[in-house]
């Protein structure tokens, strides 16, 4: 089999060089102009570029240089939330699990903004040769925007408010096709979480029915993987902060209703970097023209992975799907928020960028 059929990419997200997180400190207390904080932005960007490129990565994005939160598509269009921030009200050692009391609620009509993943594009395309993709949140992320008593004046049902930001979404991913973008990531930690049973619960608890999320929200989701010229992968995240996680459990019981759900989903990609995932049995049911992209090296511990183990592993998923339908990459992003970066240094970073590049070749070879 050839390298190119086995892909090595990072999720999206890279920790903030300690230069960008001075100039966003001094742009905010205004001894910094915002020109002057986009060249350090810039060269934020070129540095994350250049660390995916050496590290043999197929696919590169920005490193999500230019955000706060993975989320900042969907933050720059809701102008109705109350608060700003959800406050993690569990610090636990690495590898625990957090809690979220999340205050935001959407009060207001949502409506677009501003284009992150446009802006982020076209800086990026004329700077690699190789391919560049962009991530976007899964319009189901809205969940944690919606309230019974604060929103349903503007959106009744809470599907409401998912189906309005699909929409906006989907005319974003047809404004990034109509300059050349042909790769889009839509991250659904809002879909993964769903793993754990306790956050099945806590869902239901917020008024928004488990089973609308699997068949409509596939359907939202998948209206996103409809646009032409685009090929769309879905990451299917279980909670990332600070080295922590939010749900755990095996994918038995959502894979066969996601994959069937999302028709036109390209490739998923899925943790697989500790025994919070489970096993690799329901990559079974991936459809014969489905691709699956192995989240084998952790973003959350600071120790690299030897690639002995991670080839193993990837022997051990190619009994049940096509060897040559493997690709690999870290379990998610290093710094989901920025603020909440995981625990890791940069130095590791890197070597665990590099370890994925190895992986792909060593299985590739």
């Amino acid at each position: 089999m050839s390298n190119s059929t086995v892909k090595a990419q990072a999720i999206g997200s890279l920790l903030r060089p300690a230069e960008l997180v001075s100039a966003q400190a001094a742009l905010e207390a205004g001894r910094m102009t915002p020109a002057e904080f986009k060249v350090v932005e810039d060269r934020a960007v070129d540095g994350a570029l250049r660390l995916q490129e050496s590290a043999g990565l197929d696919v590169v994005n920005d490193g999500e240089m230019r955000r706060t939160t993975f989320m900042d598509h969907l933050l720059a269009t809701v102008p109705g939330a109350l608060d700003h921030e959800a406050p993690i009200d569990t610090e636990t050692e690495a590898g625990g699990a957090y809690a979220v009391e999340n205050p935001i609620a959407v009060v207001e009509p949502i409506a677009a903004s501003r284009n992150i993943g446009v802006e982020e594009y076209v800086y990026l395309r004329g700077r690699t040769h190789l391919p560049v993709k962009v991530t976007v949140p899964s319009p189901l992320m809205l969940y944690g925007f919606w309230s019974a008593e604060r929103s349903a004046r503007v959106y009744p049902d809470p599907f409401d408010l998912f189906g309005a930001w699909a929409a906006l979404l989907r005319s974003q991913i047809e404004e990034l096709a109509a300059v050349g973008c042909t790769r889009v990531q839509i991250d659904a930690p809002d879909m993964a979480v769903l793993v754990d049973e306790e956050q099945r619960r806590q869902r239901e608890a917020l008024a928004i029915s488990v089973e609308r999320t699997l068949s409509e929200g596939c359907e939202l989701i998948d209206s996103l993987a409809a646009v032409p010229g685009v090929s769309v992968s879905l990451h299917l995240c279980k909670g990332n902060f600070r080295s922590m996680w939010a749900a755990q459990g095996g994918y038995d019981w959502l894979a066969e209703r996601v994959f069937a759900g999302t028709p036109h989903v390209d490739t998923y990609l899925l943790e697989f970097d500790d025994e919070r995932s489970g096993g690799f049995a329901p990559l079974a049911a991936l459809p014969a023209d489905k691709n699956v992209v192995l989240g084998l090296v952790s973003t959350k511990r600071d120790e690299l992975e030897p690639l002995d183990t991670l080839l193993s592993r990837v022997d051990e998923a190619a009994h049940h799907v096509d060897r040559a339908r493997i690709g690999v990459s870290p379990q998610c992003g290093f710094a989901s928020v920025a603020a909440g970066a995981n625990r890791i240094t940069p130095t590791m970073q890197a070597a665990k960028l590099f370890r994925v590049g190895e992986l792909a070749e060593a299985v590739g070879a």
